[in-house]
């Protein structure tokens, strides 16, 4: 046998790599008095989501208003208290959208919109405009800096760009005097953009030259925000030129300094990271990190890492999965698998050794909770290969300590949803593949999808009162009648079994048939309680069925139920009982 100590030689590539130059050449600078690399962020920042703007406008279909409300009210519901609402004077429906929120008083008084605009008398005043009647208020006013924009795009010179800052801002205080009411608490927000890509001087004289207008004091805040619209170089550079401007701003007790990453690079967490110890007082994201190209830096994961060190994010992320559906929802995209904190399989090990290692974590842990009274919030989290409790962002240990087999939910969910038109719920997928795993374990080899079908068929699907096929569980549904009790919308169900063999009726009262059907069983003594719902068409036309999934709790166990028929009430009622006879059997 040889050996040997050296590496591979690796070979120059054929990519033209001198059309690029490094960065260190044009955009960093020697600042001996940076204090960052020492500083320990212990509080969050203060957080704007420029979800409905920034975001908004970066999608491939854009937010309709149903969408935009729906995450106005999620931003809201979760804590955030400076939201970009949109860009008002861009487009009619832009402007509707806003009006809408005041119009239906959505808003709460502690928290504080924002509209951007550019630095354009007609847009300015539009946007003005836009805001009237909110209770709290800022405009969010940019002209371009950079010299690549000044030069290409605008052909300005630095005295021009100065200028067109100022007149800018007078506009925003002249249209806001002659507009806003005197009970309308008013800001201002200016971007000098790009700023990381704008001398690091011009950048200070720009944003001098508007405060100079605007005069903030300790009841007049401004607030400035230097963005990183594209990532261009390393995070420490980013955080260098921060405090380099946080040490040369005057006025700097009244400004509000903000930053605004992007993630070109893949490093906007990192970016916002050190920002905040270079002295950032609020960061401007978005959830789930959309944004143009590779998106704005993702509030959410920022947030989740302050939590991780023990900081409060000042946001409630109670329910990552229910913040993720509704960002889907609106914004009609997927959130990748290994997504940190949110994504399907951050919480899963396939590796032996790892679930191995969890187990004994999970097991020392109950002993020094055991030691601790029971109090499991007093004792330190410290697990391998888990950086945070599953249980405080709404997920389950199931995913942890559970081996896959080596289809995975994935791929049977897949074949469920192509051959048999089952679109099978998350948490369905697991536990069917659960199911497939001992299948697996006891047959080996390949299971077809027909095979798939046949054990699911068994596990979850009762056969009907007419196929003439032996009965499966307990209870088998006949028919089913609803009525409405009164103008609230509480309704009667009334309900024909077959409990076990004899049949029966049964009567149910709730505010709507999932619920009566349940308080139905309940008069028989069978306690259940619906945690989860979802149902599809299985084909089109006059005869399509429809499929219903229901996760209920039953019997001290959480189980999934599954039901078929044309009426997706009775399919409803149908999974019910599946799972229902699945707890009891």
């Amino acid at each position: 046998m040889r050996t040997t100590g050296k590496a591979p030689v690796q070979q120059p590539s054929a990519m033209p790599v001198k059309k690029y130059r490094p960065y260190w050449e044009t955009m960093t600078f020697d600042y001996p008095e940076r204090t960052w690399p020492s500083v320990n962020v212990t509080r969050a920042p203060r957080w704007l989501s420029t979800d409905l703007r920034d975001g908004n406008q970066a999608l491939i279909e854009p937010m309709d208003p149903v969408r935009k409300r729906k995450m106005f009210d999620l931003l809201v519901a979760i804590g955030i208290k400076e939201i970009e609402i949109g860009f008002p004077a861009a487009s009619q429906t832009d402007f509707d959208f806003v009006r809408s929120l005041v119009e239906d008083d959505a808003v709460p008084d502690d928290v504080c919109v924002s509209v951007l605009t550019q630095a354009r008398p007609d847009l300015i005043a539009r946007t003005v405009e836009a805001i009237k009647g909110f209770p709290w208020a800022n405009v969010h006013i940019y002209n371009a800096t950079s010299p690549v924009f000044r030069e290409v795009v605008f052909h300005n010179d630095k005295a021009a760009t100065v200028e067109l800052a100022r007149a800018g801002v007078t506009e925003v205080m002249v249209q806001a005097e002659k507009i806003l009411g005197d009970d309308q608490v008013f800001g201002l927000q200016y971007s000098p953009e790009i700023f990381t890509d704008t001398e690091r001087d011009f950048a200070l004289e720009v944003c001098e030259n508007v405060m100079e207008l605007w005069q903030p004091d300790d009841d007049r805040e401004i607030i400035l925000n230097l963005p990183a619209t594209v990532e261009r170089y390393t995070p420490n550079s980013y955080a260098d030129l921060i405090e380099w401007m946080s040490d040369h701003l005057s006025h700097r007790d009244h400004v509000v300094l903000s930053a605004h990453p992007h993630n070109d690079r893949g490093t906007g967490i990192a970016a916002a990271e050190l920002a905040m110890k270079a002295g950032v007082d609020r960061v401007e994201g978005c959830l789930l990190g959309q944004g143009e190209r590779t998106g704005n830096v993702d509030l959410l994961v920022l947030a989740m890492n302050l939590y991780s060190q023990g900081i409060d994010p000042m946001l409630d992320l109670s329910d990552v999965d229910g913040i993720r559906d509704v960002v889907e929802y609106c914004t009609q995209m997927d959130t990748p698998v290994r997504h940190p904190y949110v994504g399907d399989l951050v919480y899963t090990s396939f590796s032996g050794s790892h679930q191995d290692a969890i187990k004994k974590g999970f097991q020392a842990r109950a002993a020094k909770v055991a030691a601790a009274g029971g109090d499991e919030t007093t004792v330190v989290w410290d697990l391998p290969y888990l950086a945070i409790d599953p249980h405080d962002i709404g997920r389950t240990y199931e995913a942890v300590v559970r081996v896959n087999s080596q289809s995975g939910k994935g791929g049977i969910a897949y074949l469920m949803s192509r051959d048999h038109s089952f679109e099978l719920p998350r948490r369905l997928q697991a536990e069917f593949s659960r199911l497939i795993q001992r299948h697996t374990d006891g047959t080996g080899g390949e299971v077809a999808s027909d095979r798939l079908l046949e054990i699911f068929t068994d596990e979850y699907l009762p056969a009907p009162p007419a196929s003439g096929l032996a009965p499966w569980g307990r209870f088998t549904l006949l028919d089913s009648r609803a009525e409405s009790l009164s103008e609230d919308g509480t309704v009667t169900v009334t309900i024909d079994l077959m409990d076990n063999g004899a049949k029966t009726t049964l009567s149910g009262v709730g505010n709507g048939p999932i619920d009566a059907f349940i308080s139905a069983l309940g008069t028989i003594g069978i306690d259940a309680h619906v945690l989860d719902y979802a149902e599809h068409a299985m084909e089109a036309g006059r005869d399509a069925r429809a499929a219903a999934y229901v996760e209920v709790e039953v019997a001290d166990q959480v189980l999934w139920g599954v039901g078929v028929d044309p009426s997706i009430t009775r399919a409803t009622y149908r999974a019910v009982i599946s799972a229902v006879n699945r707890a009891l059997r």
